[in-house]
């Protein structure tokens, strides 16, 4: 779907640009599959602000998204509408099953009201259907795909997002990640055919501080544009120095880059064959 760009009425709207829902159905999200979100606004389970500049935002409606479709096997199901969701950047599918039930999927590219769809351990190779890997052509785009058995669709969730199905090897399915990233995946663990869709979710451009706002982001402001007692980058003259020759400090002073967060390595880092990070060499 396009993104439309609006004329420059005020300096907010002079590169401000939305995306053209024309493609999507216009109604409202099923009541069955929807239910009030409470607003969290950065907040730990003692009430206290974990994650600065959240807060505020319109309301939300949150739509229960199947991402597993493991007690859908081999029920064919009809696209009734492609919505769309505030709680993602991707588009979501409602299914009408033909046992009567109804589930919200992730929309993949191309997929269109009418079109047929089935989760199977073993069924055809077209966008919108699920099935094991070890069933999927070699070289064939999936999402949402599921890493762990059991668990769903974990990963390749975004909108525009596809993952692509290396080769295999032994009882492990290789698989290349959006990130490069190279991993083996169990061959029994399922995936869906295709990419998702809204690809040009990224070329959205914001425009003014109002319209973060809207979703919930709360400003934020520069260390050094700061009091001295407020940040260790704080007080001089207008935009001064930060003043530390060992670089810069988060706002309780440790140090903010090259510093290695990560306590211990998961146990999942084995079935990585090749980092997202790992650069090839210039010959």
């Amino acid at each position: 779907m396009p993104v439309r760009k609006v004329k420059p009425t005020s300096p907010g709207r002079r590169k401000m640009s939305f995306a053209d829902f024309s493609g999507l159905t216009k109604k409202r999200p099923e009541k069955s599959l929807s239910k009030g979100k409470k607003r969290i606004s950065g907040r730990g389970n003692n009430g206290r602000i974990t994650i600065r500049h959240r807060g505020g935002g319109h309301k939300r409606l949150y739509r229960e998204i199947d991402f597993k479709r493991t007690d859908k096997v081999n029920v064919p199901g009809v696209v009734h509408s492609i919505e769309y969701d505030p709680n993602r950047t991707a588009y979501i599918m409602l299914i009408f099953y033909a046992d009567g039930d109804k589930r919200y999927h992730l929309a993949p590219e191309g997929i269109v009201v009418g079109d047929s769809i089935v989760c199977a351990d073993r069924t055809k190779v077209k966008p919108g259907n699920r099935m094991q890997l070890e069933h999927i052509p070699t070289g064939y785009k999936i999402y949402n795909l599921e890493t762990n058995l059991g668990r769903g669709g974990e990963v390749v969730r975004s909108a525009g997002t596809s993952a692509t199905l290396v080769g295999f090897d032994k009882e492990f399915a290789i698989v290349q990640l959006p990130s490069n990233e190279v991993r083996r995946v169990r061959k029994n663990c399922s995936a869906t055919i295709g990419t998702v869709c809204n690809s040009e979710h990224s070329l959205v451009r914001i425009g003014k501080a109002g319209r973060k706002r809207w979703m919930g982001r709360r400003p934020q402001v520069l260390g050094k544009s700061m009091n001295a007692v407020d940040h260790p980058h704080g007080g001089g003259e207008g935009h001064s120095p930060i003043g530390s020759k060992k670089g810069p400090r988060t706002p309780w002073g440790k140090r903010a880059l090259g510093v290695k967060t990560r306590k211990r390595s998961k146990s999942s880092d084995k079935l990585i064959m090749r980092k997202r990070s790992s650069k090839k060499r210039k010959k």
